[in-house]
């Protein structure tokens, strides 16, 4: 990966942000999710320390990661649910890989053992991503959902620290 830096994401990376997301979800095969939040949902749902954005050369986002809590139940306080996505031109490049290890590191800084995520199994981008990043693949929910009127399947992925024991 050349030319991009992995920085915390702050108010004004959101409209590239939501923009990132919103073309992900354009193409079908992200999340269950028809319509990106406004900043301010997004912003909510999202938990500080563990979201950033990879920029490029010229200062604009190329990606984004971030983290919510799975339950607010304290035997749960150490257990997150993350998503990734990189702008279509710039994939391929190793930023989801960079994302994701920034997020790594900053979940472990605090403490979290687990971090999670579902994706859908057409989706093999990102599940190999998420495989060569350490997690691994925990089961299939089937039929979990609609989608635009048709059942999906997301296989659970989770990526359990070495470190926080």
């Amino acid at each position: 990966m050349t030319g991009v830096r992995i920085e915390e994401l702050l108010p004004e990376h959101a409209e590239q942000v939501l923009h990132i997301y919103q073309s992900g979800i354009d193409e079908g095969n992200a999340t269950f999710e028809t319509q990106a939040p406004d900043w301010a949902a997004f912003d909510k749902a999202k938990l500080p320390g563990h979201r950033f954005v990879a920029l490029d050369e010229d200062g604009r986002v190329s990606g984004w990661v971030a983290a919510s809590a799975v339950s607010d139940r304290c035997a749960y306080a150490g257990v997150v649910e993350h998503s990734v996505y990189v702008h279509p031109d710039a994939r391929g490049r190793g930023v989801a890989r960079a994302l994701l290890d920034a997020l790594i590191a900053s979940t472990e800084t605090a403490g979290i053992w687990t971090v999670q995520s579902g994706i859908f199994p057409e989706n093999t981008a990102s599940l190999a991503l998420h495989q060569r990043a350490g997690f691994r693949v925990i089961g299939t929910r089937e039929r979990v959902g609609r989608h635009h009127g048709t059942w999906r399947d997301v296989i659970l992925l989770e990526r359990r620290s070495t470190v926080v024991v």
